[in-house]
């Protein structure tokens, strides 16, 4: 979104320093300075990165723990990864990958090497220099925040927590969460921040099938509790990753996360929001958008869709404007973009039901396809996403529902939802036994005009079908939603 205008004076603003591999960018102390408190442990951290001896500990092995796993080994030090899931543990020991974007032989040479390797036993934890948690931050049931794989994982940590450690949490949460909740859960251990262990916020950027960008390309955002953990915690990313870029603190760092995710929010609910009055109108906002994005300036194309999906996106907004509220101050803005983004689904659910009246047909009895589980194209990444929730509104209505995706043989059991389906075959034959053929996520995989082509109807929410017959009226009569 672009601002309506500009002051004509511009103030300037401190920046935040920005690090590279060369060091850590903290200006020397002044001479003769007296010590402050953590500053001879991060100084003997430090040393352990610069030697590649500092073993890094990775609670979390998912989408966000793995490949920062991996970085951190590619960058000569060795990695002990942390999980409680048995099948990750058994993969990751045999060298597999179960993330399909991480390819098995990055996995195959780290457990190779002889200095990455995974486990279950927590106890481990007391051997690591840094220990990094990289876990979940799922909503509760009234949309609230739920940080207890957050406390879990800081609990599991104070029973081992050492002198001299460098704790970090990386999974999204609300400004505090850092240097009151986990700082609060490891000094029950007797040991005390930063006098003898040290504490900082770096937030997780990961965006998974992305091919511009990977995990050491990705700027890193650091913030610590105090300026001891900042200048530990700082070098030892810069070890491993291409570019730092250094807060003033913790809260900083975990407000800098909420921002990026709340910009994405708001700017697809206003998309959403205008999709669905220009379907109103029979103007199609696909066309609108590819319009508008020819402005070479003040202006950046988002895209609808049939809700959101991700790890991020759907909950993190949620963690602020809960947080505001105990501050005694409304996040409407972000409000209202989790209304309009929330009741996408139910939407997309609304347009396949006049599309089947359309055809003399209802809801209750047609049997209807959902091309795609994944919550973006071409990854096996279902958390949260809208194809669960869509499937189950119309198995509700009383539709016969089947998925096909070639990333997701079956469908996962999640903490929400458990369809016990499997994918069928994608095909142009079986794609044409169903009254309605609902696409959700823009595989490649679907990018095929054949597939279509005996379609009776088909209700696309990605704009997938229509540009693969260009310049002509595709065969299956096509609703968009």
């Amino acid at each position: 979104m672009s601002a309506a205008g500009a002051s004509p004076v511009e103030i300037p603003t401190p920046q935040p320093s920005q690090v590279g591999l060369d060091g850590v960018g903290a200006p020397p102390p002044a001479a003769n300075a007296p010590m402050q408190p953590g500053e001879a442990l991060a100084d003997a951290f430090i040393a352990k990165v610069e030697a590649r001896t500092a073993r890094i500990g990775i609670i979390g092995q998912g989408y966000v723990g793995l490949p920062l796993a991996l970085v951190f080994n590619e960058g000569g030090f060795p990695v002990q990864g942390f999980d409680l899931d048995p099948r990750k543990i058994e993969a990751l020991s045999r060298g597999e990958s179960y993330i399909k974007h991480i390819g098995p032989e990055r996995v195959a040479a780290a457990v190779k090497g002889g200095r990455f390797s995974a486990t279950s036993d927590f106890d481990g934890l007391a051997d690591c220099d840094a220990i990094i948690i990289c876990v979940p931050t799922p909503l509760g049931p009234h949309r609230e925040p739920d940080n207890s794989y957050i406390h879990r994982s800081a609990e599991a940590i104070a029973k081992r927590l050492r002198r001299g450690q460098l704790v970090v949490l990386e999974s999204t949460t609300y400004p505090g969460t850092t240097d009151v909740e986990v700082r609060g859960i490891l000094e029950k251990s007797g040991l005390r921040c930063t006098e003898d262990f040290l504490l900082a916020f770096s937030p997780e950027r990961e965006d998974p099938g992305n091919g511009k960008f990977a995990t050491r390309s990705i700027p890193k955002v650091v913030g610590g509790v105090d300026d001891a953990s900042s200048d530990a915690a700082v070098a030892m990313y810069a070890a491993a990753v291409e570019k730092v870029v250094r807060v003033s603190s913790a809260r900083v760092a975990e407000s800098s996360k909420l921002l990026e995710n709340i910009f994405r929010s708001v700017n697809i609910a206003l998309v959403n929001e205008m999709k669905v009055i220009l379907d109103g109108m029979d103007i199609d906002i696909w066309e609108v958008i590819e319009a508008a994005k020819t402005k070479p300036f003040g202006f950046m194309p988002f895209y609808p869709g049939p809700g959101l999906g991700g790890h991020c996106i759907p909950l993190d907004p949620f963690y602020l404007s809960w947080k505001a509220a105990e501050n005694g101050q409304w996040a409407r803005f972000v409000e209202l973009a989790g209304e309009i983004n929330t009741s996408m689904p139910r939407h997309v659910v609304s347009r396949i039901a006049t599309a089947l009246n359309d055809d003399a047909k209802a809801v209750r009895g047609s049997r209807i396809l959902v091309l795609g589980l994944s919550y973006k194209a071409n990854v096996d990444d279902d958390r949260e996403s809208p194809s669960y929730e869509i499937i189950e509104h119309l198995q509700e209505a009383g539709a016969t529902v089947d998925f096909c995706d070639p990333h997701f043989p079956e469908a996962r059991k999640g903490r929400k939802h458990d369809l016990m389906l499997s994918s069928v075959p994608c095909d142009a034959a079986t794609f044409s036994a169903y009254d309605a053929v609902v696409v959700l996520t823009a595989h490649e995989a679907f990018r095929n005009p054949a597939l279509f082509t005996d379609v009776k109807l088909a209700v696309d929410t990605r704009n997938l079908v229509a540009p693969l017959f260009p310049g002509r009226t595709p065969p299956c009569r096509l609703v968009k939603a």
